[in-house]
């Protein structure tokens, strides 16, 4: 998960409010629930000590929705009388949670927004494609690479004559530039996007004829859809195929960064079985608990952040200064950095805070899989 959209919530000082809820329900009684809703989330954040102007910000916006969103959920985060990030979440969250703290509670993202990658979709048939682009916000256009016209889709039965088989070659050659276009525009928005798959959707003759027009690197990082054309629209079929198409690269993706994460921690020459000795990280490619981690990404050696379901390290008590590279496990370790009045936060939300500013990926790691045993870890660019 890229987290460089949190980074306008760490230009601002704090303290912030943030909340969450679930927006996926629409009930007969939808005006009556909001208001109390409303009201709930006014009354906690008044109790944890927000400022009125804050407060009087996010009930205004959770006035202003009249409908219920298409997403699961929705987290907002305020400070100093004014809503500065309304977020759509993947995953519903089963109460409403609201929070008043010095650093924005954003750890919770990780898991309530959803890992799956951003798709850039193309619905490819002779005339050209449509495009699109799938991501956690949900889908929407993305343009249109549009090729020759005029001959039609032609037969695909033996020619009959000479005549006949010019005018198909024709047609095969309109094609073929069509075809070209389409991958040219493909490498064109893959260049110039934050998609991690592109999906080829559509006829399949002319699918596989965009496909090989590819090149290699982004090649390896496609995939083939059987259902759906352009002229049909997106069926059903067709959106669980591509919805398990995005949720497998996820998975594997999970998967290859906790084999680096587990090879590295075991490795021989580390400092222990931990892969740390509690001053920093080791030098064998992994980071794990609270000194450790903090020390990579301060250091910006982190290049994956691993967030656990479980265990007490997300909710370690650290000390930040203003910049987030100003975090430490002591009070002491903060003044030394320069920090004139440290604030307690929780690990998890400040090593969320030094992850966005440093473009450093952020991965849940869920139950059940093998992760960090206090559920903080992180995989280092280098070798210390």
């Amino acid at each position: 998960m890229d987290v460089g959209f949190l980074k306008p919530l760490f230009d601002r000082p704090g303290p912030w409010a943030g909340v969450y809820m679930d927006t996926s329900r629409s009930t007969e009684d939808a005006p009556r629930r909001r208001t109390l809703r409303e009201r709930f989330v006014a009354d906690q954040l008044a109790e944890q000590g927000a400022d009125r102007a804050t407060c009087d910000a996010v009930i205004e916006r959770l006035a202003g929705e009249q409908v219920a969103r298409a997403s699961a959920g929705r987290a907002l985060f305020a400070t100093d009388g004014e809503v500065v990030l309304d977020l759509p979440l993947a995953t519903s969250p089963i109460d409403v949670v609201t929070s008043w703290s010095m650093l924005p509670r954003v750890a919770p993202l990780a898991a309530f927004r959803g890992e799956w990658p951003a798709a850039l979709v193309a619905f490819v048939d002779q005339e050209g494609a449509d495009l699109e682009l799938r991501d956690d916000t949900g889908s929407r256009p993305a343009g249109r690479a549009a090729g020759r016209r005029g001959h039609g889709r032609g037969h695909r039965s033996v020619p009959a004559d000479r005549h006949e088989w010019h005018y198909r070659n024709r047609v095969g050659n309109t094609w073929e530039l069509t075809a070209d276009r389409v991958a040219d525009e493909l490498v064109r928005q893959w260049s110039d996007g934050d998609a991690e798959l592109l999906i080829l959707a559509g006829d399949p003759r002319e699918r596989r004829a965009v496909r090989d027009r590819l090149p290699e690197p982004l090649r390896a990082t496609m995939e083939e859809m059987r259902h759906g054309s352009r002229a049909a629209g997106c069926s059903e079929l067709l959106n669980a195929e591509i919805d398990h198409a995005r949720a497998e690269h996820a998975r594997a993706h999970l998967e290859s960064v906790l084999d680096l994460f587990r090879a590295g921690r075991g490795r021989p020459g580390g400092p222990g079985p931990g892969g740390h000795d509690g001053n920093g990280p080791s030098s064998s490619g992994a980071a794990e608990g609270v000194p450790a981690v903090v020390e990579a990404m301060r250091s910006h050696q982190a290049a994956t952040l691993l967030l656990g379901t479980a265990g007490g390290d997300m909710r370690h008590e650290v000390w930040i200064g203003p910049d987030a590279d100003q975090v430490a496990v002591q009070r002491s370790q903060a003044r030394a950095m320069g920090v004139r009045t440290p604030e307690p936060a929780r690990a998890d939300d400040a090593l969320m805070r030094s992850a966005a500013v440093a473009d450093t990926e952020v991965l849940v790691v869920p139950e059940g899989l093998q992760g960090p045993a206090g559920g903080l870890g992180a995989v280092l660019r280098w070798h210390a």
